[in-house]
């Protein structure tokens, strides 16, 4: 006795294998456009300038010139931009994760009266573009006292919308009965938060702690607006001075700083990895 399988079933394989190698064409399209760019500033910043400009291009520099890399610390002092990118950078990635963290738990766990109109107010926050509040920030920084100093850029940094959205749609996934028991228990509301559901919420505090480091690390606008002393420059507003006047100073050079900035970056991403990928797939399953 012969099956004959429905024409709908014997289509679905073909379908979805086409669709397979469909995803895996866009995938490997938009790879290239992101890896392209940095292979060539790395390609870049081992040439000369005037063999960055030749034509054809060159993907690999015949004559790798590692004295670029050297220009950039006898050029400006990187040490002191470095210095201070990770200083700023790491105050700013530990207040979000603990100032998102607990109100993440706290939207997501504690009755509060009005709670649901006050995280509202604060995801409209998210649509309200930096560029609009710089000027009242800089005044009240200026008001403060701490205009050219690393504070300015800590302190206005410490809270996010963004990382307390995260962190509360992963604690509405989490059982509530444990904390229910855990006060049954005589557990207070903070050691059920630190000892229950703060050791369960790894995976998105490492998620956002890469994100948040990835954009501070990078960020320009602000120090822009806040620093003008040389000793208290970041790293992204440090490098521009390797441009020159009139964009004069050598493009190899300067991406040779960028390819420098790029690798704090990489290995944070790299040491979290496991966390950041096992919290991006958690939150997409849940």
């Amino acid at each position: 006795m012969t099956l004959v399988m429905p024409r709908t079933l014997a289509g679905r394989p073909r379908r979805l294998k086409i669709s397979a190698v469909l995803s895996v064409l866009v995938l490997c399209v938009a790879a290239i456009l992101v890896v392209a760019p940095i292979v060539w500033a790395l390609s870049t910043s081992l040439r000369t300038p005037a063999d960055s400009f030749n034509e054809p291009p060159h993907w690999l520099p015949t004559h790798p010139q590692f004295s670029n890399y050297r220009a950039v610390f006898q050029q400006v002092p990187l040490g002191t931009f470095i210095l201070n990118s990770t200083l700023i950078t790491g105050a700013i990635v530990i207040g979000q994760l603990i100032t998102s963290t607990m109100s993440g738990y706290a939207f997501a766990m504690v009755r509060i009266r009005g709670g649901k109109a006050l995280f509202m107010i604060i995801l409209a926050t998210m649509m309200v573009p930096l560029q609009t509040t710089i000027i009242p920030v800089f005044l009240l920084i200026k008001y403060l006292g701490l205009t050219d100093t690393r504070t300015a850029l800590i302190l206005p940094a410490v809270g996010s919308a963004f990382g307390t959205f995260l962190m509360r749609q992963y604690f509405l996934q989490m059982p509530k009965e444990l904390g229910e028991a855990a006060r049954v228990d005589g557990a207070s509301r903070f050691q059920v938060f630190s000892r229950i559901y703060a050791p369960m919420a790894l995976a998105p505090m490492a998620t956002l702690a890469v994100l948040t480091f990835s954009a501070f690390w990078n960020e320009f606008f602000r120090p822009l607006i806040f620093l003008q002393s040389q000793s208290k420059f970041t790293l992204p507003i440090g490098l521009v001075s390797l441009q020159g006047t009139l964009g004069t100073g050598s493009i190899s050079v300067v991406l040779a700083g960028v390819v420098i900035a790029m690798i704090p970056s990489v290995v944070v991403f790299i040491a979290a990895q496991r966390y950041f990928v096992e919290g991006i797939v958690t939150g997409s399953f849940r």
